[in-house]
């Protein structure tokens, strides 16, 4: 048997911003006005598609798992968490973030308030947190 050295991964097509939006489910004025913004966004490709400017998929890619993708913690389903603990949990927020979005109504209602805590199962905050955005800022980007 001969040993072959790896075949390369087939290079996907350089694509605008647009076609970027629609292959990857956003908005393109997103794309375009919030992400593209960021320090991190990665560099345009020299060539051009007319008068657009083509990106390398797979780095865009890389930045939208990098920073604006949210990972959805694995909490137990079953189990009473205040916001202190799902704060404790390494999901992503502050408890003063769950306590304000609470006001706000962006944030659902307990599951349980014994004792004057409100506790939430870990279903409710993994639904919860799964529908948050995640567009973080740059480590050590100041504000």
């Amino acid at each position: 048997m001969v040993d072959r050295a790896p075949t390369p991964k087939p290079r996907r097509e350089p694509e605008t911003l647009d076609e970027a939006a629609a292959r990857t489910g956003r908005p393109v004025t997103t794309l375009r006005h919030t992400y593209s913004r960021h320090p991190a966004w990665p560099a345009p490709l020299p060539e051009k598609r007319g008068r657009h400017t083509l990106y390398d998929p797979a780095a865009i890619d890389a930045f939208l798992r990098d920073h604006v993708d949210r990972a959805v913690p694995q909490l137990d389903p079953t189990r009473l968490y205040t916001a202190r603990q799902l704060e404790a949990a390494g999901v992503g927020i502050t408890a003063g973030t769950i306590r304000a979005d609470r006001t706000r109504g962006r944030w659902p209602a307990p599951d349980n308030t014994d004792g004057g805590t409100n506790r939430w199962t870990g279903a409710t905050a993994t639904k919860a947190l799964a529908n948050r955005r995640g567009y973080r800022k740059a480590t050590g980007e100041q504000q």
